[in-house]
């Protein structure tokens, strides 16, 4: 049996524009960019060289595109840990991400919900010690 999920994929646009916003926007390293047939790319971002990462993968189909922002079925589905939650939840603040709540705190950290560019939700979550 595989020891880990080495990665999600996330219906975009558009690479360019997705490559974008995660490098700039939320300081993700980009792990691979690599040309396919037909146009498509292998592209896969993370927030660091360690642990988990996404494939990020250009709507083909029109269900596919009807999906984009929606994978998580209206839920938060993605979870992205910080070391400095003020830190990260200000920046994010300074490039115009769109907040659901205010910052609370909850058993297992402080949280926040945010929609990425897609409409894709996502919790901001600085874990206990």
């Amino acid at each position: 049996m595989p020891a880990r999920l080495a990665y999600t994929t996330l219906l975009i646009d558009e690479y360019d524009a997705a490559l974008e916003y995660f490098r700039t926007v939320l300081r993700f390293v980009v792990l691979s960019d690599e040309p396919l047939a037909d146009g498509k790319r292998w592209v896969v971002v993370a927030p660091s060289h360690q642990g988990g990462a996404l494939l990020l993968a250009r709507a083909a189909t029109p269900d596919q595109v009807c999906m984009i922002g929606r994978q998580g079925g209206g839920r938060v589905w993605l979870f992205l840990h910080t070391d400095e939650f003020e830190r990260d939840y200000l920046r994010l603040q300074t490039h115009g991400v769109r907040f659901e709540e205010a910052p609370r705190d909850e058993a297992y950290g402080r949280v926040v919900v945010f929609v990425d560019r897609w409409g894709n939700r996502w919790d901001l979550i600085q874990p206990r010690a």
